[in-house]
C-alpha cells in the first residue's frame, strides 16, 4: 500500500527496541503503520500484536492493510486502550507510543491541524468527540485561552495575553489560515502562530492529561524483559516522560523500569533532510527488569 506517513526515528526505534521473531507488540499510536509495519516484518507475530489509534482515517487504513493478517486493531485513545489491556491482564514484549501528529492529519486541510493548508478549525484526532478548535477560539473565555497558551504553548504571559486578546476580539473564526494571519506574519524560521496552534491542539485532544495517566500503566503492560519506547515532539511531553522514567527506574530492586536510553535519541542529519518533521522528535526507551 502507498506510504502515507514517513515515520520519524524508524532506524533508531528498531535499534533500540530490538524486535525479535515471535515477540508480541503493542503500538498505542499506530497511525499509518510506519513503525508497526517494520516491527511486524521482523516479529511476524501478527496474532500477538495490537495496533491502536483514535483517528478513524488511520483505523480504516490499518484494517485495509492488515485485512489478511490476524492483527488486532482497536479504535481508542492510548489511555483507554492501555487501561483496557491492563484490566484484561495482557502484557507485551514491546510497546511504542509516537506522540506526534501524522502527515495526513497535517497535510489534509479539512482536518484543521495546520495553517499551511487552510481548512476549518477542527484539530480533533478523534472526529467523534464534540470539542473542536473552533469551540476553543470562538467560545472559551479570553483568560482561559491565555492560560492554555502559557501552559501548552509555553508562551510568555505577555504574548499569551496578546494572542488571546486577538482571538477573543476577532470572533467568529472559521479557518486556520484566517486565525494564523491574525496572530501575525512569519518573519523568522517559526511562524508566530505555531505555539498558538500547538496549545489549541493539545487542549482539544487532552494530550498531556492522557499521557500523564497512561505512563504509570505502561510498566504493568510489559512482559519481563519487555521494552518500551516513547517519541515526543515538544518539551512538555519530553519532560513528563523523562521525569516518569527517572522515578520508575530509581527505586533499586523495587524499580518497575530500567533505562535503555540515558539521554534522548534524536534524528541524524540524513533523516532531518528527508523528513523535516523529525527535527523535534526525541526517543526515550526503557525496559522491564
Amino acid at each position: 500500500m502507498e506510504e502515507l506517513h514517513r515515520p520519524v526515528l524508524l532506524s533508531e526505534v528498531l535499534a533500540t527496541l530490538k524486535p525479535q521473531a515471535g515477540e508480541t507488540y503493542l503500538d498505542l499510536t499506530a497511525g499509518y503503520a510506519g513503525h508497526a509495519s517494520r516491527i511486524l516484518d521482523v516479529t511476524r507475530n501478527y496474532k500477538g500484536s495490537v495496533l491502536v489509534d483514535r483517528d478513524d482515517f488511520a483505523i480504516e487504513f490499518l484494517r485495509a492493510k492488515y485485512k489478511s493478517e490476524a492483527v488486532k486493531i482497536v479504535k481508542s485513545d492510548f489511555y483507554s486502550a492501555a487501561l483496557q489491556f491492563l484490566q484484561c491482564g495482557k502484557t507485551f514484549d514491546m510497546i511504542l507510543l509516537d506522540l506526534g501528529v501524522s502527515s495526513p492529519q497535517l497535510d489534509r486541510g479539512e482536518r484543521g491541524f495546520s495553517f499551511s493548508n487552510d481548512g476549518p478549525l477542527d484539530m480533533r484526532m478523534d472526529r467523534e468527540q464534540t470539542l473542536t478548535a473552533a469551540v476553543v477560539v470562538n467560545e472559551w473565555r479570553e483568560r482561559e485561552i491565555a492560560q492554555i497558551l502559557m501552559d501548552y504553548g509555553e508562551e510568555s504571559e505577555g504574548l499569551a495575553r496578546k494572542h488571546a486578546r486577538i482571538i477573543a476580539g476577532g470572533r467568529p473564526w472559521t479557518s486556520t489560515k484566517e486565525l494564523a494571519d491574525a496572530i501575525g506574519e512569519k518573519k523568522g524560521r517559526i511562524h508566530p502562530a505555531t505555539r498558538v496552534f500547538q496549545a489549541i491542539r493539545i487542549a482539544v485532544n487532552d494530550e498531556l492529561s492522557l499521557l500523564e495517566k497512561t505512563l504509570p500503566l505502561l510498566p504493568k503492560l510489559l512482559s519481563p524483559g519487555g521494552r518500551l519506547g516513547l517519541i515526543t515532539f515538544h518539551s512538555l511531553e519530553d519532560r513528563m516522560v523523562k521525569r516518569y522514567f527517572k522515578e520508575a527506574s530509581s527505586l533499586g530492586k523495587e524499580s518497575e523500569l530500567e533505562l535503555i536510553t540515558k539521554r534522548p535519541i534524536i534524528g541524524g542529519q540524513v533523516e532531518l533532510v528527508i523528513n523535516p518533521r523529525a527535527r523535534s522528535a526525541k526517543l526515550r526507551a526503557c525496559k522491564r527488569p
